[in-house]
């Protein structure tokens, strides 16, 4: 398995900006598609969005879709989330995982997670 460990998460207002970092290390970073996951106080982890081995293919939930984009980069063996235009209701616990075989939205099919980076966003 990959080993992730999150980063850039904080406390921030309404309206600002936060990029989050998920850097991996153990095995070939080109041999995972990558996902973002956040999981709120009292509700279920949730898929935020995920991205391609290739970096060719993306996709978004409908609630940070126009506001968050997702991106890799490869000899960083790093993935970001860029949020843009955060909203009270993003406050959550964010995840990065990878899948050797899977790039959809079941994080059943995720085999590598980090530890979670706290965002809380303030209204």
């Amino acid at each position: 398995q990959v080993q992730l460990v999150e980063s850039g998460g904080g406390l921030v207002q309404a309206g600002d900006s936060l990029r989050l970092s998920c850097a991996a290390s153990g095995r070939t970073f080109s041999n995972y598609a990558m996902g973002w996951f956040r999981q709120a106080p009292g509700k279920e982890r949730e898929f935020v969005a995920v991205i391609s081995r290739s970096g060719g293919s993306t996709a978004y939930a409908d609630s940070v879709k126009g506001r968050f984009t997702i991106s890799r980069d490869s000899a960083k063996n790093t993935v970001y989330l860029q949020m843009n235009s955060l909203k009270p209701e993003d406050t959550a616990v964010y995840y990065c995982a990878a899948s050797t075989y899977y790039n959809g939205r079941d994080d059943a099919r995720y085999d590598s997670w980090g530890q979670g980076t706290q965002v809380t966003v303030s209204s």
